[in-house]
């Protein structure tokens, strides 16, 4: 078992036969990275003194042609055709969770997730990204084992799936022979990963030609607003800790504050985000203080005090602890996310 960047030692075998699934408005860049990566990986192989033995790359789904995301016809050929080693399902082009869940147990997706279901009882290895895991999800084979999804869709996957495992601060969960990575780019990291599988030498290579590598954890760029809108009680969690955020928070009066008991106000983060409510407050310091940072020029003091803690040193811990990083990153991360959010 093991996250983003492992190798595993999966069954060697002469040839790798890597089937994408593909349903009606896969999301185009997510088939494209895959297919990119892998070929990329077949051109380099002459490279390496002992290669590997090339992918194999079929296009899969019920039905001759399918309309992408972007209205692109891409033609498929039967799933029954072909035995592949390798399942990946790539993402659609729905991002509003509800729409996400109608669409993966709706009837004309029954054939798709009874396949993923079927080849991954048959020891095949199956793999999805973002919006993708869900349809491993609804096929049963994420039960009991480790996964992540898109960081956003986190509380509607763990409302309806709730024997995985979840981990949305990851990029790439892989557990025994199921692999499921994160947002759209995280198409990037799961094809990397298939490479790696095979070759490391050969993933290094292909990593130095396309620019690409491990992408960090999904807990940077994930946003406890959005989290929170998904539930009102949460939601209304999250506006309080950010009007009282540079006092001492106390969880009992938050919840009191809200209308809710303080165990009822842990049964609602945990089941909307996975996190207690002082993780999730701890989240909401972190966003504050990244955005204090990059906007201000108060010192890191400052914007400690400013979100709850007494010095710079106490908030690095924080970083640490959940990001993995310095006071001194925070500066640095994107907020291109949070200006794209805002316009959605």
């Amino acid at each position: 078992m093991g996250t983003s960047g492992g190798y595993d030692a999966f069954r060697i075998i002469s040839d790798m036969r890597v089937a994408l699934l593909l349903t009606e408005s896969v999301f185009d860049s997510g088939l494209s990275i895959v297919c990119d990566v892998l070929d990329t990986a077949n051109s380099l192989r002459c490279e390496l003194q002992r290669p590997p033995p090339p992918w194999e790359i079929t296009l899969v789904g019920f039905g001759r042609l399918h309309r992408t995301a972007r209205g692109h016809r891409v033609r498929t050929e039967a799933p029954a055709s072909v035995a592949p080693d390798v399942v990946v399902v790539p993402a659609v082009g729905v991002k509003e969770p509800t729409q996400l869940v109608g669409l993966v147990e709706s009837p004309v997706q029954r054939r798709a997730i009874e396949f993923v279901s079927a080849v991954a009882a048959d020891g095949v290895v199956v793999a999805g990204a973002c919006t993708g895991t869900f349809f491993l999800a609804e096929a049963g084979v994420l039960d009991g084992r480790q996964a992540t999804t898109s960081w956003w869709l986190g509380p509607a996957f763990r409302e309806r799936y709730p024997r995985v495992d979840l981990d949305t601060r990851a990029t790439l969960v892989h557990d025994a022979e199921v692999a499921t990575a994160g947002a759209a780019f995280a198409h990037i990291d799961l094809a990397l990963w298939l490479v790696r599988r095979r070759s490391p030498a050969l993933a290094e290579l292909v990593a130095r030609y396309l620019l690409i590598g491990d992408r960090a954890s999904q807990a940077a760029f994930a946003l406890p607003s959005v989290l929170a809108v998904q539930c009102p009680q949460t939601a209304a969690f999250e506006r309080w800790v950010r009007a009282h955020l540079g006092e001492e928070l106390s969880i009992c009066k938050a919840a009191a504050a809200i209308g809710l008991s303080e165990r009822t106000l842990q049964r609602r983060t945990l089941a909307t985000m996975g996190l207690s409510p002082l993780a999730f407050v701890n989240e909401i310091r972190l966003d504050e203080a990244s955005h204090l940072l990059r906007s201000t020029s108060l010192s890191a003091d400052a914007v400690a005090a400013a979100v709850g803690f007494r010095n710079a040193s106490s908030l690095g811990q924080l970083a640490r602890r959940r990001r993995g990083c310095t006071v001194r990153a925070l500066r640095g991360v994107t907020s291109r996310v949070s200006e794209i959010v805002s316009d959605v």
